[in-house]
């Protein structure tokens, strides 16, 4: 009993050993550049770049696959600053243009329920079940668009949302959206 415990012990000990060994020799590093992607793209994970999801997107920009200005709910601003990541002139990036921030609404008196814009969502942002009314959650949902085309009656609306001091963002400098110079910001107080 004794020699089959001392064995065992021996045998774990040994494999763990060499399990270790393989971990360190045979590690596979993640490539960091397509990390650092990842974190800049929005994780709607909807697809409409061409790609399952964020991060194969952020794998192909970083073998410099794919162009940056692919994703749709990021818009200029992504592509932008994948752009600066990925050492490309932002000029060059093509046209893409910035949609403003909206959800998806389901009328209510027209829904069937036939669960097919649940199956297209790919944050799980819509409730519902068959032959029974759904919802939108608000807060989950992207705005990725892709329960639209799926739905037979046409019942889910974009709805824009409202800018809270959460979204708000200051304009670029520079640019045509900043329009004005600090000092005639405060030219028109009273």
């Amino acid at each position: 009993m004794l020699l089959t415990i001392a064995a065992v012990t021996l045998l774990t000990l040994i494999l763990g050993t060499l399990l270790g060994f393989a971990a360190l020799r045979f590690r596979v590093e993640g490539n960091p550049i397509a990390d650092q992607a990842e974190k800049i793209l929005p994780q709607t994970q909807c697809g409409q770049c061409g790609f399952a999801g964020c991060r194969p997107y952020a794998e192909a920009l970083a073998q410099g696959e794919t162009p940056v200005n692919l994703c749709v709910p990021g818009g200029p601003t992504v592509a932008v600053a994948l752009a600066e990541l990925l050492g490309q002139d932002p000029k060059t990036i093509g046209r893409l243009e910035e949609k403003p921030k909206a959800v998806a609404y389901i009328i209510e008196t027209e829904c069937i329920g036939c669960t097919l814009c649940l199956q297209a969502c790919p944050v799980d942002a819509i409730l519902g079940a068959a032959k029974q009314l759904h919802v939108v959650l608000k807060g989950v949902c992207t705005g990725c668009e892709l329960c639209l085309p799926p739905c037979p009656v046409d019942c889910i609306r974009m709805v824009p949302t409202a800018g809270t001091l959460r979204t708000w963002r200051w304009p670029v400098p520079g640019t045509a959206a900043s329009g004005s110079s600090p000092s005639s910001l405060f030219a028109n107080r009273s």
